[in-house]
């Protein structure tokens, strides 16, 4: 089995997406982006990663993993985006990489619709704001294939939140990078942990302390109208990293 490339290869192969699949199945369990000898890394490791105990596994057996590059001679801008977007394809729980690709949530799978919304829609300043929301960024949390029920676990909690402002705010809005994607009417924030909720965090004493979550429904339909599907980007400030972002109504 080749365990490295020569240096003729290397230099014309630039950046490159490179797929392990199982020899057996031939299904893909692990897709990466690098260049130079990046690809037979894995083969090298010892450590307790899924990717890892896979391979070992393999070799355990007497087979080694089907190593193909996917694309090759790009930029590592656009092996990042292929790299997004074989990952989206396959679903990263059909493999043994950690997370999605970078930026999966900005050029990753997505439904048209969502992504012509995405670029071709109405902005809301914080002027047109006419009730109490806080807007709940979950760039982090979203992924294409989300259920209406996941998606509003993903919005209620676990928030490190300003309880006294929140009591005053009546709605949350869903938001995924600067779109609205849904708007719940809050009924009762509760202590982090505290409700049933399918989402869950690391349960320790410090955050239970501080982290709240929400339980409530879907908003009357000319809420949603108002916000749904329509740009709140502009209101996030460049570099603020918070997921939270309140707005009282004058």
């Amino acid at each position: 089995m080749l365990m490295s490339f020569s240096k003729k290869t290397i230099d014309e192969l630039g950046y490159y997406v490179y797929v392990y699949s199982d020899p057996d199945t031939h299904k893909p369990f692990y897709v990466g982006k690098g260049k130079g000898n990046r690809v037979f890394d894995h083969l090298f490791l010892n450590d307790d990663s899924k990717k890892t105990m896979y391979i070992q596994s393999l070799v355990k057996n007497g087979k080694q993993p089907i190593i193909e590059i996917l694309v090759h001679g790009v930029d590592e801008e656009t092996a990042l985006k292929v790299e997004a977007a074989a990952i989206d394809l396959i679903g990263v729980e059909n493999l043994t990489n950690k997370q999605r690709g970078h930026n999966s949530g900005i050029y990753g799978k997505i439904e048209v619709s969502l992504l012509e919304s995405r670029y071709n829609v109405e902005e809301i300043d914080i002027e047109n704001f006419d009730e109490n929301v806080m807007l709940i960024r979950i760039n982090q949390l979203y992924h294409n294939d989300i259920t209406p029920y996941e998606l509003y676990e993903a919005t209620r909690g676990h928030w490190r939140v300003n309880l006294e402002k929140a009591k005053k705010i009546k709605y949350a809005l869903a938001v995924y990078y600067g779109m609205v994607l849904e708007v719940y009417e809050i009924a009762e924030w509760f202590p982090a942990f505290s409700t049933m909720m399918c989402r869950k965090i690391d349960n320790n004493d410090k955050d239970r302390k501080c982290r709240y979550e929400f339980v409530g429904k879907i908003a009357s339909d000319d809420i949603r109208k108002k916000y749904k599907n329509k740009s709140v980007a502009n209101i996030f400030k460049k570099g603020d990293q918070s997921p939270i972002r309140y707005i009282f109504a004058e």
